[in-house]
Protein backbone atom coordinates (compact mmCIF):
# COMPACT_ATOMS: atom_id res chain seq x y z
CA UNK A 1 0.00 0.00 0.00
CA UNK A 2 2.70 2.31 1.01
CA UNK A 3 4.88 1.58 -2.44
CA UNK A 4 1.13 2.49 -4.49
CA UNK A 5 1.05 5.76 -2.74
CA UNK A 6 4.35 6.27 -3.32
CA UNK A 7 4.00 5.33 -7.08
CA UNK A 8 0.80 7.30 -7.56
CA UNK A 9 2.40 10.41 -5.70
CA UNK A 10 5.52 10.15 -7.91
CA UNK A 11 2.83 10.05 -11.08
CA UNK A 12 0.94 13.02 -9.94
CA UNK A 13 4.12 15.05 -9.47
CA UNK A 14 4.98 14.75 -12.84
CA UNK A 15 1.96 15.16 -14.64
CA UNK A 16 1.95 18.97 -12.85
CA UNK A 17 6.01 19.12 -13.54
CA UNK A 18 4.72 18.21 -17.51
CA UNK A 19 1.58 20.83 -17.79
CA UNK A 20 3.42 23.45 -16.07
CA UNK A 21 6.90 22.65 -18.31
CA UNK A 22 9.32 22.48 -15.20
CA UNK A 23 11.27 19.48 -16.03
CA UNK A 24 14.85 20.14 -16.66
CA UNK A 25 15.38 19.09 -20.22
CA UNK A 26 18.96 18.71 -20.17
CA UNK A 27 19.04 15.69 -17.05
CA UNK A 28 17.65 13.13 -19.15
CA UNK A 29 20.81 12.66 -21.67
CA UNK A 30 23.14 13.12 -19.00
CA UNK A 31 21.75 10.98 -16.69
CA UNK A 32 21.18 8.03 -19.31
CA UNK A 33 24.44 8.84 -20.67
CA UNK A 34 26.43 5.35 -21.30
CA UNK A 35 29.88 7.36 -19.71
CA UNK A 36 28.30 7.48 -16.49
CA UNK A 37 29.57 4.82 -14.97
CA UNK A 38 33.10 5.87 -15.65
CA UNK A 39 32.57 8.94 -14.36
CA UNK A 40 31.59 7.47 -11.05
CA UNK A 41 34.79 5.37 -10.83
CA UNK A 42 37.15 8.04 -12.05
CA UNK A 43 35.46 10.18 -9.35
CA UNK A 44 36.08 7.22 -6.54
CA UNK A 45 39.78 7.06 -7.16
CA UNK A 46 40.07 10.83 -7.03
CA UNK A 47 38.45 10.48 -3.70
CA UNK A 48 40.76 8.24 -2.25
CA UNK A 49 43.59 9.92 -3.79
CA UNK A 50 42.54 13.10 -1.91
CA UNK A 51 42.12 11.37 1.09
CA UNK A 52 45.16 10.04 0.84
CA UNK A 53 46.71 13.78 0.19
CA UNK A 54 44.54 15.15 3.35
CA UNK A 55 45.80 12.36 5.31
CA UNK A 56 49.25 13.27 4.91
CA UNK A 57 48.80 16.97 5.35
CA UNK A 58 47.33 16.57 8.50
CA UNK A 59 49.76 13.75 10.06
CA UNK A 60 52.57 15.60 9.20
CA UNK A 61 54.24 17.25 11.66
CA UNK A 62 54.12 21.04 10.40
CA UNK A 63 50.85 20.83 9.24
CA UNK A 64 51.05 22.74 5.63
CA UNK A 65 48.17 24.02 5.51
CA UNK A 66 47.82 27.42 3.23
CA UNK A 67 44.03 27.82 2.45
CA UNK A 68 43.01 29.31 -0.25
CA UNK A 69 39.97 30.51 -1.95
CA UNK A 70 39.66 30.77 -5.66
CA UNK A 71 37.29 30.94 -8.36
CA UNK A 72 36.82 28.87 -11.25
CA UNK A 73 34.81 29.15 -14.49
CA UNK A 74 32.56 26.10 -15.45
CA UNK A 75 32.62 24.98 -18.93
CA UNK A 76 29.11 22.88 -19.19
CA UNK A 77 25.90 24.07 -20.42
CA UNK A 78 24.01 22.96 -18.30
CA UNK A 79 22.57 23.88 -14.91
CA UNK A 80 22.73 19.79 -14.43
CA UNK A 81 26.11 19.43 -15.09
CA UNK A 82 27.35 22.14 -13.55
CA UNK A 83 25.64 21.34 -10.44
CA UNK A 84 27.26 17.87 -10.70
CA UNK A 85 30.87 20.25 -11.32
CA UNK A 86 30.26 21.55 -7.70
CA UNK A 87 29.11 18.48 -6.00
CA UNK A 88 32.27 16.47 -7.67
CA UNK A 89 34.79 19.38 -6.36
CA UNK A 90 33.22 19.27 -2.24
CA UNK A 91 33.47 15.46 -2.47
CA UNK A 92 37.09 15.22 -2.77
CA UNK A 93 38.62 15.94 0.57
CA UNK A 94 40.27 19.24 0.86
CA UNK A 95 38.24 21.30 -1.56
CA UNK A 96 34.45 22.41 -1.31
CA UNK A 97 32.57 24.69 -3.43
CA UNK A 98 31.50 27.40 -1.23
CA UNK A 99 29.43 29.55 -3.62
CA UNK A 100 28.12 29.57 -7.74
CA UNK A 101 27.24 32.83 -9.56
CA UNK A 102 26.35 31.93 -13.48
CA UNK A 103 28.99 29.73 -14.53
CA UNK A 104 31.93 30.69 -11.91
CA UNK A 105 32.54 28.46 -9.22
CA UNK A 106 34.30 29.79 -5.50
CA UNK A 107 36.18 27.04 -4.05
CA UNK A 108 37.73 26.90 -1.19
CA UNK A 109 40.96 24.57 -1.07
CA UNK A 110 42.88 23.34 2.15
CA UNK A 111 46.58 24.16 0.56
CA UNK A 112 47.24 25.44 -3.35
CA UNK A 113 48.31 22.14 -4.36
CA UNK A 114 44.43 21.10 -4.06
CA UNK A 115 43.53 24.01 -6.25
CA UNK A 116 45.76 24.12 -9.24
CA UNK A 117 43.88 23.83 -12.07
CA UNK A 118 45.08 20.36 -13.28
CA UNK A 119 42.45 18.01 -11.20
CA UNK A 120 39.41 20.63 -11.59
CA UNK A 121 40.37 21.47 -15.72
CA UNK A 122 40.13 17.29 -15.96
CA UNK A 123 36.94 16.81 -14.17
CA UNK A 124 35.29 19.64 -16.03
CA UNK A 125 36.53 17.86 -19.60
CA UNK A 126 34.87 14.24 -17.71
CA UNK A 127 31.67 16.32 -16.90
CA UNK A 128 31.19 17.85 -19.87
CA UNK A 129 32.00 14.72 -21.62
CA UNK A 130 28.54 13.21 -20.05
CA UNK A 131 26.97 16.60 -21.31
CA UNK A 132 27.88 15.81 -25.00
CA UNK A 133 28.81 12.10 -25.26
CA UNK A 134 29.47 12.18 -29.12
CA UNK A 135 32.63 14.43 -28.90
CA UNK A 136 36.02 13.20 -27.97
CA UNK A 137 37.02 11.35 -24.40
CA UNK A 138 39.30 13.72 -22.59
Amino acid sequence: MILAFGLFSSLVATYFARRMDREDHYAFPLILNWRLPGYWVWLIMEILRSNVRVARIILSPGLPISPIMVPFRACMKSDLARMIYANSITLTPGTITTGTQADILRIHALTWHDVDGREEDEMGQHICQLECPWSKKP
